[in-house]
């Protein structure tokens, strides 16, 4: 094989390279155009108080509505059906919701949602610090990975950067989203990288032999004068 042969192949696989690349990129951009527009036809449904009209969905159907079962994703929920659903911010924040959790949706006949959590997955706890990029996004540092929240989160807890708060996670998956359990102290990341205990200790000293200084003049000057 030639030098020139051998280029053309190196050129054809990095061009199979940057193709997959971009299709990966499209199928991602695709997904979240499809929550976005699921989330936007849900509220659309009940502001207008109508029902989703089209092809019957192969779910329960009770006194109380259209009953569909699914799994969280950190943001919504996959249902057995296959479809995606929106899980209301707030509710997922305050209900603490993990990914793998099994809940319970009830479409009503006004078109609201109802969710129920029937099924918590096993969880782990952690503590970390919060973060927010150059873009405004916040994640958990914990355990020397970065978890996604919940908008939602951080305004219902009132999280700021460097803030140390309690997490909760699946235990037996692998998830890249956390639910914000508490707030342990405010604004604990820069003290806690930047100050160890020997430097506190030596902050403390400092402050008093400051505090105690002009007393310390004072007696100098006293035994000075006795001795003239």
């Amino acid at each position: 094989m030639t030098k020139k042969d051998t280029n053309k192949k190196d050129k054809k696989e990095i061009s199979r390279e940057e193709q997959e690349q971009k299709v990966r990129s499209l199928r991602d951009m695709i997904s979240s155009a499809e929550k976005t527009i699921q989330g936007a036809k849900a509220m659309l449904l009940q502001l207008e108080g109508k029902k989703k009209s089209g092809r019957r969905k192969k779910v329960d159907s009770g006194a109380d509505g259209a009953i569909i079962h699914g799994t969280f994703d950190g943001q919504i929920m996959i249902g057995e059906d296959g479809k995606q659903y929106p899980v209301p911010a707030n509710y997922a924040s305050k209900s603490k919701l993990v990914e793998g959790d099994m809940l319970k949706l009830t479409i009503l006949d006004d078109g609201s949602f109802l969710y129920k959590q029937i099924g918590p997955i096993e969880r782990k706890h952690a503590i970390g610090i919060a973060t927010q990029d150059e873009n405004g996004n916040y994640c958990i540092v914990a355990e020397g990975k970065p978890y996604k929240i919940l908008l939602a989160s951080i305004t219902y807890f009132k999280v700021e950067p460097g803030d140390e708060v309690s997490i909760v996670t699946p235990l037996n998956i692998e998830s890249s989203w956390a639910a914000i359990e508490n707030v342990l102290q405010k604004n604990a990341g820069p003290k806690e990288i930047n100050e160890s205990p020997e430097a506190e200790t030596a902050e403390a000293e400092k402050s008093i032999v400051d505090e105690w200084a002009p007393d310390i003049e004072s007696i100098e000057k006293e035994i000075k004068a006795d001795q003239v």
